[in-house]
């Protein structure tokens, strides 16, 4: 297929054409403001789907909402009617058409422009009314409270929280890439006249302010926010984004002595806590057991034998491991234990424990196996 894309170097235009380009056997057009208009009349004669994704919305100068969001919809139209090209076309609108000012009665005019375009030729379109649209790539301080936001507060500077109880309706770049994708192969999400993305998330600007901040104090913690709820898995990836890249490495603890060195990697009340450990040749580590606290032992690299026994009995398992041959070791509450390098290079061990280490309650008893 040959799809034009117009806007294609926006917000939007920039994931959808990723998105499009993970798919085989499509030729995409791109056409943006800098791209040469006569190129538009070549696009439009191929294309075989239109995603019409150009416009501003907040110029410089307010007749910029009739050239930009209405004038280039009109010529867009145009070119495919004088190429007598019907092929569908995706145009993506704003929640302010429905609105009285400026940006919104542009994007109303649109919606007409094209609703009047399918009644002439019988061409399908499919109009989205994108409320607010947040993830990465999307341009901090114009539009986008969620952009702001994340930028700001991840290169410590301030933002400003005007009304922090107003509610926001927000959709993920990647559900929108999504739909719009499910659209080319005829499987859109209508809603009457129009179409809309399926999953819309809500949150007061507030508490959209509150959650950033707590990404930042997090990732200082070695903590991760609850991925289980859909809106904050997606805005802690937005917000990873957005960290400077001089900023994307984060120094760890290590807590070294003879034996090698014991370090912290993740540690999260809801998950527990996972850390690296790294035992010298020869060296025997462990020899305790918890009451409550379980963990369980990835071997990455090296070879070497964990050994576990019931503290209420002599006998004791050994479980040889070597880091070719990724295996798990469960280390039940009750049970002491111990982990041996046996090879002549370091041993190298991931560890999940239920809960995070706690100095004042370790829950951490010497005993041999």
């Amino acid at each position: 297929m040959k799809i034009l894309v117009t806007g294609a170097k926006g917000f939007i235009g920039r994931n959808l054409i990723i998105g499009l380009k993970n798919h085989k056997d499509m030729e995409i057009y791109e056409y943006d403001k800098d791209t040469k208009q006569s190129l538009l009349e070549e696009y439009c004669k191929d294309a075989d789907f239109v995603y019409h994704l150009a416009g501003v919305n907040r110029p410089i100068d307010e007749e910029q909402y009739i050239e930009n969001n209405i004038d280039f919809t009109i010529q867009l139209l145009k070119a495919l009617k004088n190429n007598n090209n019907p092929c569908p076309l995706v145009y993506s609108s704003s929640v302010q058409a429905s609105l009285n000012n400026s940006y919104g009665k542009s994007k109303k005019a649109g919606e007409d422009a094209i609703f009047n375009y399918a009644i002439e030729t019988g061409s399908k379109v499919l109009v989205y009314r994108l409320p607010n649209v947040f993830g990465k790539w999307c341009k901090p301080n114009y539009n986008s409270v969620v952009a702001t936001f994340c930028n700001n507060i991840a290169k410590d500077l301030p933002i400003t929280v005007n009304e922090p109880d107003t509610a926001l309706r927000l959709v993920y770049i990647d559900d929108v890439v999504e739909e719009f994708i499910h659209a080319l192969k005829g499987e859109e999400c209508k809603a009457g006249a129009f179409c809309k993305i399926p999953t819309v998330h809500m949150m007061s600007i507030g508490g959209i302010a509150d959650l950033i901040r707590s990404f930042k104090s997090s990732r200082e913690k070695l903590a991760i926010p609850d991925m289980s709820d859909a809106f904050t898995k997606k805005l802690y990836s937005t917000y990873l984004s957005y960290l400077p890249d001089w900023d994307l490495s984060q120094e760890l603890k290590m807590n070294v002595d003879q034996r090698g060195s014991f370090t912290e990697f993740i540690k999260q009340t809801e998950i527990g806590q996972v850390s690296i450990n790294i035992s010298k040749a020869g060296i025997i580590k462990g020899n305790h057991w918890h009451n409550t606290k379980i963990e369980k032992f990835l071997v990455v690299s090296g070879i070497g034998v964990i050994r576990i026994r019931k503290i209420t009995s002599k006998e004791v398992i050994s479980y040889y491991v070597d880091g070719e041959k990724l295996q798990i070791i469960d280390i039940p509450a009750g049970y002491a234990h111990n982990i041996e390098n046996l090879g002549k290079r370091e041993l190298i061990t991931m560890i999940w424990a239920n809960e995070s280490f706690d100095p004042s309650k370790p829950d951490t008893y010497s005993m041999e196996v």
